[in-house]
């Protein structure tokens, strides 16, 4: 990496010793800046392939100055540093050709595997379309996608990348994890976003309507039509069509959608005159499209039309950090619709909300705290109100329970002093482990010895060191 040179901008002098230190060893030249105009100055320094910027600075903030040395031609690669981790400043740097973005604190090897791909791909990447008219911008405010879990963070990232252009998306996920949401945050920061955004659900309209709902009719096409009617791909033209589910469309009538993605024109049912439409297309299923392709029941060219850029939606059993996020959200909207005071949950009923496994995703927690909000007597909601299903309680994983339990710890944990926590969590992980088990046994240390699947003099010592006693377990 010899000769070259990064700009790192902080207000923060600690922030930029760190910073220093850390491209100094990977042989990497350093100029400073401690605020906005002071960056956009040194950015025209010969030799600047890498910029590390932090949000928030005097002057002018970090996006500013990305944006206008983006604007500027600048084929420096930029990465955002930023203490808030929202969903408006991660498409914001993303939107403005960021090549990254991180939250501080951050660990330096997330760091360095960020700063050897910008280098890398350095002169490599295509530039980002500059989206900031006024109206693109109030249409992304009013789509509002919540969460700041790392998996919705990349997500995030992808939209900023790829919104504004003009290419297909398929969306992945379970029911209710907001696949139409994420279609209308792609569409509102892309460059149709002034056109329509036409929605259709492949999985709730009748086999025999489809072709008509997808395609038109014309008037006389067969009884019952009486008058000429448009379809979902005419009223989307000039924008985008978002086709839910596409993973239960007929095949036959997939072999129809194909051709219009290939030609731009499709005939109405009963038309004898080609339509020619010019929509984005973004399409998502909850199934897994790779078997269906596999047993024959979704087209294979049809695939590869429609994943352009693939993006999967995390279950929200797999961001349980954004449950109380999300909670506060929906507590906030329904008051406002029903009126009578902002509700609250109980200590208790958050707990309730975090430890349910949501098969039903976002959509269900929406539906339980609508219910809530409705129905309960008080401003503060409790584990009652929730009315949570317990039939669709699943038993926790080892792993689930254990997590349970180290969370509330960890998350007090001060991660900027020695903690030491493996050699202190441990022994009460094992401790317990070997005592069941020994129990199990009666005490018997060879039989313990095999189940545990170590050796007798291993578990000795451990049988010492933890201060087990066997007495009773020998009764």
């Amino acid at each position: 990496m010899s000769g070259l040179k990064a700009l790192i901008a902080d207000d923060d002098s600690s922030i930029l010793w760190v910073l220093e230190r850390f491209l100094e060893e990977k042989k990497i030249g350093v100029v400073k800046a401690e605020n906005g105009p002071e960056a956009s100055a040194l950015l025209s320094t010969p030799g600047i392939a890498l910029a590390i910027l932090d949000i928030n600075m005097p002057g002018k903030d970090g996006l500013e100055v990305l944006r206008e040395a983006k604007e500027a031609g600048s084929r420096s690669e930029f990465i955002i540093m930023t203490a808030e981790s929202t969903m408006k400043n991660t498409l914001e740097a993303m939107k403005f050709g960021a090549f990254d973005y991180i939250t501080k604190p951050f660990d330096l090897g997330e760091l360095e595997i960020m700063v050897d791909r910008a280098i890398e791909t350095m002169g490599l990447k295509a530039r980002l379309v500059n989206l900031t008219e006024r109206l693109k911008e109030r249409l992304a405010h009013e789509t509002v996608f919540i969460g700041k879990s790392k998996a919705v963070q990349n997500v995030f990232k992808t939209v900023g990348k790829v919104a504004g252009k003009d290419v297909t998306v398929l969306v992945l996920g379970e029911s209710g994890t907001g696949k139409e949401l994420l279609a209308r945050l792609i569409h509102s920061n892309g460059p149709r976003s002034v056109g329509p955004f036409v929605a259709v659900n492949s999985a709730a309209v009748p086999r025999d309507l489809m072709e008509s709902e997808l395609f038109g009719f014309e008037k006389g096409a067969f009884t019952g039509a009486v008058e000429e009617k448009k379809g979902k791909f005419e009223l989307a033209d000039g924008g985008t069509l978002f086709l839910d589910e596409v993973g239960d469309m007929p095949i036959d009538l997939q072999a129809r959608l194909l051709r219009v993605l290939q030609e731009k024109e499709f005939y109405k049912v009963g038309g004898k005159a080609p339509v020619k439409v010019d929509v984005r297309i973004i399409a998502a299923t909850n199934q897994d499209i790779d078997k269906a392709v596999a047993e024959k029941r979704f087209r294979e060219d049809l695939l590869f039309r429609l994943n352009g850029v693939t993006v999967t939606l995390p279950a929200l059993r797999e961001r349980k950090n954004d449950v109380e996020l999300l909670a506060d959200y929906f507590l906030e909207k329904f008051s406002d619709e029903f009126g009578g005071g902002k509700k609250t949950l109980s200590p208790k009923a958050m707990d309730a909300l975090e430890s349910y496994p949501w098969p039903g995703n976002v959509r269900e927690l929406g539906n339980v705290l609508r219910r809530a909000v409705l129905l309960s007597p008080g401003l503060a909601i409790s584990p009652e109100d929730l009315n949570l299903p317990q039939a669709r309680h699943r038993k926790e994983s080892i792993e689930e329970i254990i997590t349970a339990r180290l969370r509330p710890f960890i998350d007090k944990t001060d991660h900027k002093g020695k903690q030491e926590l493996y050699d202190f969590i441990m022994p009460f992980m094992e401790r317990p482990l070997i005592k069941l088990v020994l129990e199990k046994t009666k005490g018997n240390q060879v039989q313990a010895a095999e189940v545990l699947g170590i050796n007798r003099n291993t578990l000795r010592k451990k049988i010492k060191d933890l201060n087990i006693k066997l007495g009773k377990l020998r009764e």
